[in-house]
């Protein structure tokens, strides 16, 4: 038996660790992001005590961009993708060309010469997948024109950092020619670049030849190939296989991507996300990858926490706080100006401009290849490194000044008729809360396949009603049916005060998070204690839980199946109910 056992005990240790400063970030009600990094900080090579396998750790984070880019790939379509291709292509690159040219300002300010310059401030202007997502995520904007425009962002600036990586080695090459890094440029180059020795105009059209390709054979054969696995897989009726079946999708388009199409991970893996969306059974993939997405999502913040040296903020801070000012402000501001300039409300500008202030992995990838390269000082990697950490530190904060800057920023013009209100418009925002003139009512959360059919029934009896929902695609059918929506996460206590629970009689909640449903109840409680409260669940532990914060009913979906069944099984039982059955044959 082996005694040493670096993988486990980087995965065991940041785990723990994670988990333990995450609860105590949670109870400070700070989010737990903040307790990850901390456990980096603690697990890293720059503090005393235990320290874990830097290099594994990061090649685990990277499993973790892998299955988050996947599972946001569940949630799109090429569809989605495409519609808002006129300001996500656009404002990428301009907002690149505005944070790199700040950035070399910055280097040139300490020194540095002009490619020191070039790739610190591409390092700077590229926004970390696993924040930007899980930001979206926690705020549950990803389903929205906002998320979508954010996540079409992401992934133009994905593809210019890969070609951002094929081109480095080159320009190195033009710039230093047969320097001593001569060995290192040749070992980061792809080897069709150096066999056939292109030139940087070869470079670019092979870069952006071998993503057209990658797309081609997803669009044409992944269409093809991976429902028809699924579906395969499904009709085995092994959930075990079926697991499986996900994350070797997953995981092998992401590998595969990366090696035969030099594709970065995450984007061959959102691509295979986006082709599976198209299967019928992508809610169930999607729900099979979530734990394990979660957990990889979480080292991937130990591993970031992992390479900050606390010491930097002391031992060089002026220039640390300039970097993070041209990542938190001046990014921002970029990204702010073009989303207006493309006619986006302020609300819009706000939420992308807040996901984009801050760097992650990529940033990383840059910093070591431009020190390898030797365009970039060892100075500039430690600087990156730190701006990543606090500006990732800083990321809620800056989130919660949007919500704060937002009505003081936004001018309302005057009351429009609703036929003329844009999808942006419609977004969840608590300041576009209009509340409720119903009363006696009941307040149905969630419209999605349990709660559309609680709405029908509603509707047949005649019982009023409203419906709080955050999909995007749901809300617009909800206004095209008529039906009174509060728009908005129902988890807030400004939204749970627009439905007017104090004066309802019924709130129904039909999500299938028991987490974010308890915490609806204990708010709904509070606002009106004599309100009659029904909830769902999945299992006898999460009915428990919500009763004991206050529903009066849970209806638990597997009992109610069980129940059905043995009803059914009674009744065919029952002589006197077969022998009519057989006189009308």
């Amino acid at each position: 038996m082996p005694h040493e056992t670096p993988l486990i005990a980087t995965i065991v240790i940041g785990l723990v660790l994670a988990f333990i400063f995450g609860a105590i970030a949670n109870r400070l009600r700070i989010p737990p992001l903040v307790g990850y990094l901390v456990a980096g900080v603690l697990a890293g090579s720059h503090t005393p005590g235990f320290v874990a396998d830097q290099e594994l750790a990061s090649e685990l984070a990277e499993i973790g961009v892998i299955l988050l880019m996947f599972g946001v790939g569940l949630h799109f379509s090429l569809k989605d993708l495409l519609s808002v291709r006129t300001i996500a292509i656009p404002g990428a690159i301009v907002q690149i060309v505005a944070a790199t040219l700040l950035g070399a300002a910055l280097a040139w300010i300490l020194g540095w010469n002009m490619q020191a310059g070039f790739v610190f401030g591409l390092a700077l202007s590229v926004a970390s997948t696993v924040v930007l997502l899980r930001a979206m995520q926690e705020r549950r904007l990803i389903e929205t024109e906002r998320g979508r425009i954010a996540v079409g962002w992401l992934i133009v600036e994905d593809l210019a950092m890969v070609l951002a990586l094929v081109l480095l080695p080159a320009i190195a090459g033009a710039l230093n020619g047969s320097s001593a890094n001569g060995g290192a440029m040749h070992a980061a180059s792809d080897p069709l670049v150096t066999y056939f020795d292109l030139g940087i105009g070869g470079v670019i059209a092979l870069t952006f030849g071998k993503v057209a390709a990658f797309v081609a054979l997803m669009l044409i054969v992944g269409r093809r190939v991976i429902p028809w696995t699924l579906h395969a897989i499904a009709h085995t009726g092994s959930r075990e296989l079926f697991r499986l079946a996900v994350l070797a999708i997953a995981l092998g388009a992401a590998f595969g991507a990366s090696k035969l199409f030099g594709v970065s991970l995450a984007l061959g893996a959102f691509f295979a996300g986006m082709i599976m969306s198209e299967s019928e059974l992508s809610h169930r993939a999607a729900e099979e990858s979530l734990p394990l997405r979660d957990a990889f999502a979480v080292l991937f913040f130990v591993s970031v926490g992992m390479l900050f040296d606390p010491m930097t903020i002391v031992n060089d801070p002026l220039p640390l706080l300039a970097t993070l000012a041209i990542i938190v402000i001046g990014k921002s501001l970029a990204a702010f100006a073009i989303v207006r300039a493309f006619g986006y409300p302020t609300g819009t500008a706000l939420v992308i401009s807040a996901s984009l202030a801050q760097i992650g992995e990529f940033s990383f990838i840059l910093a070591e290849l431009g020190v390898g390269l030797g365009m970039l000082p060892e100075e500039g990697r430690d600087l990156i490194l730190g701006g990543a950490i606090l500006s990732i530190l800083l990321n809620p904060l800056v989130f919660a000044g949007v919500t704060y800057l937002r009505p003081r920023l936004e001018k309302r013009p005057p009351e429009e008729p609703a036929a003329e209100k844009t999808a942006a418009e419609l977004e969840p925002d608590v300041e576009e809360i209009r509340p409720t003139t119903l009363t006696d009512h009941a307040v149905l959360v969630g419209y999605g396949r349990v709660g559309s059919l609680v709405g029908d029934a509603l509707k047949e009896v005649g019982k009023p009603f409203l419906v709080i929902e955050d999909a995007d695609k749901t809300v617009a059918k909800l206004l095209d049916d008529n039906i009174e929506t509060i728009v908005g996460n129902a988890a807030s206590g400004d939204i749970l005060a627009a439905a007017n629970l104090a004066q309802a009689r019924q709130l129904i909640i039909a999500i299938p998070n028991a987490f974010e449903a308890g915490q609806i109840v204990v708010k709904a409680r509070a606002a009106n204690p004599l309100i009659s409260i029904l909830a769902r669940a999945h299992s006898d532990a999460e009915v428990q839980h919500l009763q004991d914060l206050g529903a009066d009913a849970v209806i638990m979906g597997e009992r109610e199946i069980a129940r059905g069944i043995v009803a059914h099984i009674l009744d065919l039982d029952k002589p006197e109910l077969e022998q009519p059955l057989t006189e009308k044959q």
